[in-house]
């Protein structure tokens, strides 16, 4: 039976800041994470050992953040075959029942102080956490509701919120958790969200944002790369997830990919705050990327563009293009898989309406 990881909104850390020189006590979801996959890695269960990346700031206003990771472009396991959004779950191919027991880290389950029978827990879905054995960061990890009800890759209301949890329950501003959709550089078809650790800043944390229902958090980014904000603290989380996942269920009828991205933030606002709220990350931010698909397209050499990339943190495949590679080269590629202009800015209406209606 795997180690379980109970939590409840009590646990979560409300007061998370970004700045020099501060040294966090690490939350237990950190220690736990941590602690189990160094455990991991020091057992060689991982397709590669993961030292210390080498990482450079990208010269321009963006500061993408580039990182040379060439054995998780060779030892990764190869990418499914996707061909639509909507793929049903495929027993035969790889899914997270066929892992070892080993890469289990825990299960998270939420004390919520009901619903307890005889001293147990319960709740609708079990959130199952296992180390990525092909890492791109220290702490790599991947999020699986229920792997026994072989769910496809589309997210649900489960999976976004304990997703929001996760970040909360961290008191490292530089954790992160992301979703890609099938067509959007999903590898497997297998519900899963990637958590991980990144401790350089990135822009999505603070960019400014236009507000478009703000009473239900819901915001356009106003810098490269165009997309949607949503923001919430601890007391809203229940409500943000359900907008959250209106949206999402709307790109999945409408067959079109995405990719999601929840850091700590800033709250959102339309131009760059004083210095006191630009370091403030009491909540978390869920950037939301609809894209152009692909399915079987050739990989790019230098990055693919998925959840990480969108949120400016890129690992690359090889020494030369980590190298050379500059700013207004990762927006020529970047800006490729993003929707054209005018079909976003249809598509923003057509959400604003959507969930007006709610």
């Amino acid at each position: 039976m795997s180690l379980q990881f109970v939590y409840s909104s009590q646990d979560f850390v409300r007061d998370v800041r970004r700045s020099s020189g501060n040294s966090l006590v690490p939350a237990k979801l950190d220690s736990t994470i941590q602690a189990g996959w160094t455990d991991r890695m020091d057992r060689g269960l991982f397709r590669y050992h993961l030292g210390d990346l080498q990482t450079r700031i990208l010269p321009g206003p963006h500061g993408f953040v580039a990182q040379l990771n060439i054995q998780r472009g060779l030892e990764r396991r190869k990418p499914q075959e996707i061909l639509s959004i909507q793929q049903e779950f495929n027993a035969k191919q790889f899914n997270f029942n066929k892992i070892n027991p080993e890469e289990i880290l825990f299960e998270m389950i939420q004390d919520t102080g009901e619903g307890k029978e005889g001293g147990q827990l319960h709740q609708p879905c079990r959130m199952v956490v296992l180390v990525n054995v092909s890492p791109l960061e220290f702490g790599h990890c991947l999020f699986v509701p229920d792997p026994s009800r072989c769910f496809p890759q589309v997210l649900t209301r489960f999976a976004i919120q304990v997703g929001i949890e996760s970040v909360l329950l961290s008191s490292d501003p530089g954790f992160r958790v992301g979703f890609n959709s099938l067509g959007a550089f999903a590898s497997v078809n297998h519900l899963h969200l990637h958590g991980y650790y990144l401790e350089h800043e990135l822009k999505i944390e603070s960019t400014p944002v236009k507000p478009l229902i703000t009473e239900k958090g819901f915001y356009r980014l106003l810098d490269f790369p165009g997309g949607f904000l949503f923001y919430t603290e601890s007391e809203q989380v229940e409500k943000v997830t359900r907008t959250i996942c209106r949206v999402t269920d709307f790109l999945v009828e409408g067959n079109i990919a995405h990719n999601l991205f929840l850091t700590r933030g800033c709250p959102p606002c339309e131009h760059i705050q004083n210095e006191k709220d630009r370091c403030s990350r009491k909540g978390v931010r869920i950037a939301v990327w609809p894209r152009i698909s692909c399915f079987g397209a050739k990989e790019e050499s230098a990055f693919n563009v998925a959840l990480c990339e969108l949120a400016g943190h890129l690992p690359f495949k090889n020494k030369k293009d980590y190298e050379l590679t500059t700013e207004s080269d990762v927006i020529d590629i970047i800006q490729r898989y993003l929707l054209p202009g005018e079909e976003f800015d249809i598509l923003e209406q057509q959400l604003m309406r959507h969930l007006m209606d709610l």
